[in-house]
């Protein structure tokens, strides 16, 4: 029971770094292609932007000229994280 908490744990950790990179990518006056940003797109997109059309279609997301989708899939993933141990215990 402890691997599987400890791989879901690792997992769920590769995901907020990755995230984290890319939002420091975005910041960096630098192409948005490449092999290293597709990949990290490939990988961040399915948790992002889900979270980018909810916030656009509710009405706090009209004219959000920031993206917060990073800060809610933080919040998320720390939920799931919460949850799954709790269960798992």
């Amino acid at each position: 029971m402890r691997l599987l908490l400890a791989a879901i744990d690792i997992l769920l950790r590769i995901i907020e770094i990755l995230i984290i990179i890319r939002i420091i990518l975005s910041w960096l006056p630098m192409q948005r292609t490449g092999p290293i940003m597709n990949i990290l797109y490939q990988l961040t997109e399915p948790i992002l932007g889900p979270i980018r059309n909810l916030i656009s279609r509710s009405s706090i997301g009209n004219n959000m000229m920031l993206d917060i989708s990073p800060i809610i899939a933080f919040l998320l993933i720390s939920v799931i994280r919460n949850i799954i141990f709790r269960l798992l215990i």
